[in-house]
């Protein structure tokens, strides 16, 4: 009777060393990939005056040599609110994930106020860059720790600032902790549309000079959609911000939109510029307002 939960504990080891030797597995092949990203230690820190935006000549394919870019050239001018449209799969997310360097850009460059991005420190880049996706990433911690993870240094007034411009103060004070609730791996307690706007409350904390918007409310209601918008149109006040919406309502009133098609920028120009001269934009734009 002594021995039998000895015993019994020992055959649930060899189910203990399975699971860990998978995970161990699965963490190696992360720490074995080659790091594309590279940089020098001898690399300046990016500054921003203004905030102008070039791409030159930009050809990007993904290691399974899918072609997603095709020659792409365009510029955007600090301050500037510009739009990125077209099909699924045209190109718009990777030329966007191209400028934190998510990417290695090695045919073509992209240039920040006369800085190539290839030939900057990556932290100092990535600094002055606030990056709202469809995608959130969210940590298995508190609330608070999640709104301050880009700048940590926020004061209680910007925090409180920060969630009641993008729609979150009035679901987080509804939690049991409120800013210290612990939100579960990737959020997993949290709505999809709650996600986002911890998300986009983040963006507005960082208070950086050039915004990425990519689907930002794409999990929003039609309420909370119209807080977001008015939050985003102070966020992006005179800083150079690109947004990719499917919804073209939403990009109509950019200073500039680039079209996309199978890897280029086929066109560019306002709204009413491209409706008038683009069959392509202009059939997406009719699309939307008959559905």
């Amino acid at each position: 009777m002594l021995a039998y939960q000895p015993v019994r504990a020992l055959a649930g080891i060899n189910i203990g060393i399975k699971s860990g030797l998978v995970a161990v597995r699965r963490t190696y092949e992360i720490i074995d990939q080659i790091n594309m990203v590279k940089e020098e230690s001898n690399f300046p820190d990016l500054k921003i005056n203004k905030g102008n935006i070039e791409f030159i000549d930009i050809n990007f394919s993904y290691p399974n040599n899918v072609q997603a870019l095709k020659g792409v050239n365009g510029k955007i001018f600090g301050g500037e609110k510009v739009g990125f449209v077209g099909m699924s799969g045209s190109g718009k997310s990777t030329l966007l994930n191209l400028i934190p360097r998510f990417f290695h850009l090695s045919n073509g460059k992209i240039i920040i106020d006369n800085h190539n991005i290839n030939e900057v420190k990556l932290s100092s880049l990535r600094k002055k860059i606030s990056l709202v996706s469809q995608d959130i990433i969210l940590f298995d911690d508190t609330v608070l720790k999640n709104l301050t993870y880009g700048y940590e240094k926020a004061s209680k007034e910007d925090i409180l600032q920060a969630c009641k411009n993008s729609a979150s103060q009035e679901f987080i004070e509804k939690l049991p902790e409120k800013y210290e609730t612990i939100i579960g791996e990737n959020g997993v307690k949290l709505s999809g549309g709650q996600k986002q706007r911890i998300s986009i409350a983040r963006a507005i904390l960082k208070n950086a000079p050039i915004i990425l918007l990519d689907e930002a409310t794409s999990s929003l209601d039609s309420e909370s959609e119209k807080v977001i918008h008015n939050a985003i149109e102070t966020l992006t006040k005179n800083k150079t911000t690109i947004i990719i919406a499917h919804r073209l309502a939403t990009i109509k009133n950019c200073n500039k939109i680039f079209l996309f098609d199978k890897g280029k920028i086929i066109d560019s120009g306002t709204h009413n510029e491209l409706i008038n001269r683009s069959k392509i934009y202009s059939s997406l734009y009719e699309k939307q307002i008959l559905n």
